[in-house]
């Protein structure tokens, strides 16, 4: 384990951040940058069939060094950060044995990581904190996955005598995006199961998500002076809050959690002449989901009757609940279960709210769970890590791997 926090403290240093405004693949010339140093990284510790692709796309293995026919197992995680915060000119800062007392992440700014605000810092009680310096993001979504899977090959690479099965890695682009698994060669891949290493907190084991869509509202209004505008004035901008009154408050993100799903305004821009509105839905039930979409459909076109067709409704569904590609092969989750429960890790088997590179990918005929990194706070300011917490990732992906030679499911 000792190479871990090096080869974590290293890779944040590259700015990966995704740009959902981007048509290339991937969406930034940083993130190619990167997957050149982490293949050239893979291919140094020993992996073979190291390849990168013009897509930013990463793959390599670790040969089966037994005579058994085992099932193939990946690992996944991505590259990229989230373009919620800036990822570049991470700094870093360790603080070690923790014992419960405020952070001070930037004393000239006065931004502090305090357990008064975030409570599970106290579940961290003498443990080694990594935590940003409160002017950028961190990057262990997911470079903390990157580094644990690294870690976990040069391992086994290091000691031959385990006997295992063939391992795949793969690197993706984009995931915070949405785009993580939309060009990946699952055949080429050649696993027969997977886990993305993107989790949060130790133990979290996840092979549910949300049912996703995105909804486009362009609002079109008449602008007239004000001073004669009766019964002529449309303003485009009290029909945008018109329409958002009319979903439930309570479904709201800052109302919900576990299984409960949400309509969440993402962006509103406008004048008395026009306006767009961008909301996401989340569902983790078919059902569910299905009714929200109609739902905002159903208000679109009340508001419609109401004042003469000025709205433009558009929704395009993204990803689907993973839920239903596993369960027909729950064995997979069973064995990261056991494996972390050998560790002496409370398992902490929970829905992600929200999206993983592991939803298309089950989707795409490689059902692919999620677990841990062992970070906190993603996509902002307040985001960190512990060591410990990396230590047991990686050590959680040398048991599963360990377990499926002992015991093949496939």
């Amino acid at each position: 384990m000792e190479n871990l926090a090096n080869r974590f403290l290293n890779y944040v240093k590259f700015e990966t951040t995704s740009d959902e405004s981007s048509v290339s693949v991937p969406s930034t010339e940083s993130q190619l940058k990167f997957a050149r140093i982490l293949a050239d990284e893979l291919g140094k510790i020993g992996m073979s069939d190291v390849s990168l692709d013009e897509k930013g796309y990463v793959m390599a293995t670790l040969p089966n060094n037994t005579e058994r026919e085992l099932p193939v197992i990946g690992f996944i995680a991505h590259m990229d950060t989230s373009p919620d915060m800036s990822g570049k000119n991470v700094n870093p800062q360790i603080f070690e044995n923790f014992q419960g007392e405020d952070l001070v992440l930037n004393k000239d700014k006065g931004i502090i990581l305090s357990p008064d605000d975030f409570p599970e810092l106290k579940e961290n009680i003498g443990k080694t904190i990594i935590t940003t310096d409160g002017t950028t993001l961190l990057g262990a979504d997911n470079k903390a996955g990157i580094a644990e899977i690294i870690t976990a090959m040069e391992y086994f690479l290091q000691n031959p005598d385990i006997p295992h099965g063939e391992i795949k890695v793969g690197f993706t682009p984009d995931e915070e995006i949405g785009r993580g698994a939309d060009h990946f060669n699952v055949e080429k891949f050649g696993a027969d199961f997977a886990y993305t290493v993107d989790g949060g907190p130790v133990g979290e084991l996840e092979y549910e998500n949300f049912n996703a869509a995105s909804a486009t509202v362009n609002i079109q209004g008449r602008n007239v002076h004000p001073g004669s505008a009766k019964n002529k004035m449309i303003n485009s901008l009290l029909i945008a809050q018109e329409l958002n009154s009319m979903l439930p408050v309570n479904e709201r993100p800052e109302y919900t959690d576990n299984y409960e799903g949400f309509f969440h305004l993402m962006r509103i821009n406008g004048t008395v002449e026009e306006t767009e509105m961008s909301y996401i839905i989340r569902d983790h039930f078919k059902d569910g989901f299905e009714k929200k979409k109609n739902l905002i459909t159903e208000i679109a076109d009340f508001l419609n009757i109401k004042y003469g067709d000025v709205i433009a409704l558009e929704i395009k569904d993204s990803y689907y609940n993973m839920k239903e590609q596993i369960e027909p092969v729950m064995e997979i989750v069973e064995l990261a279960r056991e494996a972390m429960e050998d560790l002496g890790i409370e398992v902490r088997i929970k829905p992600v709210r929200g999206g993983t590179d592991g939803s298309k990918l089950s989707y795409m005929g490689l059902p692919c769970p999620n677990i841990f990194t062992g970070g906190y706070n993603f996509h902002g300011k307040y985001e960190y890590v512990t060591i410990e917490g990396m230590e047991l990732a990686t050590r959680t992906i040398l048991e599963i791997i360990i377990l499926a030679e002992k015991r093949p499911l496939i």
